[in-house]
């Protein structure tokens, strides 16, 4: 199970002791529903080849998010097509201590 922040816990208590209550209308309500519904149907199979490394860094990232690796999968491609997976920049890497290295004269 995936690790609780303090403000977590304070919604959870705050939900388990019957202090909040819903600011949605019945409509709004229904069409979350319904949305959530049809986001939630997976009724396509596929195969996938993928490296063995791919794959273990793949299961190791769903164990300490407390997911199914493939529904790991699934929700990162679903976030990927609907443009809410935001690639990292990557960190240039730092140059070796004294500038650069030198190159040696080739012979010949």
């Amino acid at each position: 199970m995936p690790k609780i922040d303090p403000y977590e816990r304070l919604v959870l208590g705050a939900f388990d002791r019957g202090q909040l209550k819903s600011v949605g209308t019945k409509a709004e309500i229904a069409k979350l529903k319904a949305v959530a519904r049809a986001t939630a149907i997976k009724d396509r199979r596929i195969n996938i080849r993928l490296s063995s490394g791919d794959l273990t860094d793949i299961q190791a990232k769903a164990l300490e998010e407390g997911v199914p690796y493939q529904t790991l999968i699934a929700s990162v491609l679903h976030r990927y097509v609907t443009g809410r997976l935001a690639e990292r920049p990557r960190a240039r890497p730092k140059p070796a201590p004294g500038g650069t290295p030198k190159r040696r004269a080739s012979s010949g």
